[in-house]
């Protein structure tokens, strides 16, 4: 098979290699992808320090027509792309399909904005002294994405940083590197120059690794797991590097006695186990007063019945398989603790067989559980869901903050008192209301609070936040 390879100061290099598994069909390689070493990734962030000089002076529209043709053809491709996604990642196809389409939205979004960028001039309180301030781009930036989006969060994290000006070392998720390398190609082909964008597929602990040590990388943007977005943050500060972590969730979904069953079902079937509950805004605790709650719950369970978990390039499909053998355990493994804790069983929790072999898990819906519980308190990442009985709003609303993360959170309601008192008061950064936690447009800011996001919103005309640095600069007349 075709070694796809790591792109290092414009040339493609690399001979050892992984397999890219389809978790649908653990028979099929879907590739084999570059697995890059330390040496690579010192070499990569060297074409890209070498690269910024030229790229930060370059000219807006230069910027502009590549990220129109990056956008373009992942637009014109999204249904070969979206199957690529769904054959590594496990995403049903129209979800798959979907996700592409934001990431060509996402580059047309920056084509624009690269035309857009602006500063302020304003006299300074000093006579005869005129005031500019503008934004220079930071230099090299090291790109960390995880594995649950795999075109979307790179599309989100390359575009800005190419859009302000600055020099990119990206590192792809292990599991998930085709859709990487397709982003890469594509602007690659573009007509990015040498070194501006270099790709280094490879194990965190060697690649990543070989990022957080060089003194060269001016900013890294990390999206993955609360433990390594720590370990992130100790060594970026060690080099005094901006860095920006998008981490954990535990988001959740209150629902009240007034709230319109039928929206607050769609609602919480949609975050909760969708893209097979495998994302950072996933609604994994659902907080439902006591009025409606056996209503919700049975509502919930008849809906989860209709729901079909298969292969995720297969038609009629709800919910594709777990991305891989480890995830599957980690979920099968806190259903058994919510056992013990004393949660209640509502539905699923088994692994399934289909027609080819891959991690397939029902979805899982626990009742009677509490707040305290670990599967109420900690991120599973997976189909697997609690619901939280309260008595009225005050509790929900406590019960919904009282968590170490603060990514989104979500209120199903038809009060106009407590929606706008929940949005004002609930301890996140993203607000849901009557809508699925998982939604979010792109062209706005995303990010959370807590235990789920350091630094500068993502997404937006927000990313200029962290993908440049504010310059002051005065003038005597």
């Amino acid at each position: 098979m075709t070694i796809y390879q790591n792109l290092i100061a414009g040339e493609w290099i690399g001979s050892d290699a992984t397999k890219n598994i389809n978790p649908s069909d653990t028979n099929e390689v879907v590739g084999l992808y570059a697995d890059g070493s330390a040496e690579d990734t010192k070499n990569a962030i060297a074409a890209a320090k070498a690269a910024f000089p030229s790229w930060s002076r370059s000219g807006i529209w230069e910027r502009h027509v590549i990220l129109k043709k990056a956008g373009d053809e992942i637009m014109a491709r999204k249904d070969e792309l979206g199957a690529l996604l769904a054959r590594e990642e496990g995403k049903t196809l129209p979800e798959a399909i979907g996700e592409t389409i934001r990431a060509s939205q996402i580059f047309e979004f920056f084509a624009g904005e690269v035309l857009r960028l602006a500063g302020e001039t304003i006299p300074s309180v000093r006579p005869n002294i005129g005031v500019e301030i503008t934004r220079d781009p930071l230099g090299v930036i090291g790109i960390i994405t995880p594995w649950n989006f795999p075109i979307a969060i790179p599309a989100w994290k390359i575009a800005p940083a190419l859009c302000y000006g600055n020099t990119i070392v990206f590192k792809p998720a292990e599991l998930v590197p085709a859709c990487s390398w397709a982003i890469v190609d594509i602007l690659h082909r573009a007509g990015l120059p040498k070194g501006v964008l270099n790709l280094v597929m490879g194990k965190g602990s060697v690649v990543g690794q070989a990022m957080l040590d060089s003194p060269d990388v001016a900013g890294i943007t990390f999206t993955g797991s609360t433990g390594t977005g720590k370990r992130v943050a100790a060594a970026s500060l060690e080099h005094n590097r901006k860095f920006q972590l998008e981490m954990g969730g535990k988001n959740p979904m209150v629902v009240l006695d007034d709230a319109d069953l039928n929206v607050a079902v769609e609602a919480a079937a949609n975050s909760g186990f969708f893209s097979t509950g495998q994302r950072c805004t996933a609604s994994s605790r659902l907080i439902v007063t006591e009025g409606i709650h056996d209503k919700f719950v049975a509502a919930l369970t008849a809906k989860l019945e209709t729901l079909i978990v298969d292969n995720a390039m297969k038609s009629g499909t709800h919910i594709g398989p777990v991305v891989d053998e480890k995830q599957l355990k980690t979920d099968t493994d806190y259903i058994e603790i919510g056992k013990k804790e004393g949660a209640k069983l509502a539905f699923g929790g088994e692994v399934l067989k289909r027609d080819t072999p891959g991690f397939y898990l029902q979805p899982t819906l626990f009742t009677e559980a509490t707040n305290q519980m670990r599967i109420s308190r900690e991120e599973i990442f997976g189909p697997v869901v609690s619901v939280i009985r309260v008595k009225d709003y005050e509790e929900a609303l406590a019960t919904a903050n009282d968590t170490p993360f603060g990514l989104s959170s979500g209120i199903a309601t038809t009060s106009l008192k407590h929606a706008t008192h929940f949005k004002r008061n609930a301890e996140a950064g993203m607000v849901m209301v009557n809508l699925p936690t998982a939604g979010v447009d792109f062209h706005v800011p995303f990010g959370g609070r807590k235990g789920s996001s350091y630094g500068p919103r993502e997404q937006g005309k927000y990313a200029a936040e962290f993908y440049t640095s504010v310059k002051t600069s005065y003038t005597l007349a």
